[in-house]
């Protein structure tokens, strides 16, 4: 899977298929607020969206980042996968 950080227009992209998904963001204070998800008509693939979320976690432990998810689908990633509550920042409950 290859992401692309379109960051004109703040949003990690990636094609499955000839669908396009999107996870748009906010960068600020050493923190990755993921704040929506954007996805086709019909699709309903959610291990891929789960793999996307994942990466776009460890891409962000590797700059050093903090995620904070502020959509409910990606809060519920966090809830379904205790090992990365690590990478939330202090104070942050899901």
């Amino acid at each position: 899977m290859e992401i692309r950080d379109n960051s004109f227009q703040r949003q990690f992209e990636v094609h499955h298929g000839n669908q396009l998904v999107t996870i748009e963001y906010a960068l600020q204070d050493r923190k990755l607020f993921l704040t929506r998800i954007t996805k086709p008509d019909g699709f309903d693939d959610e291990e891929f969206i789960d793999s996307f979320i994942r990466q776009i976690v460890e891409d962000a432990t590797q700059r050093k980042l903090k995620v904070v998810p502020t959509y409910p689908r990606i809060a519920s990633f966090f809830r379904k996968n205790p090992s990365y509550k690590e990478f939330l920042p202090p104070g942050i409950k899901i």
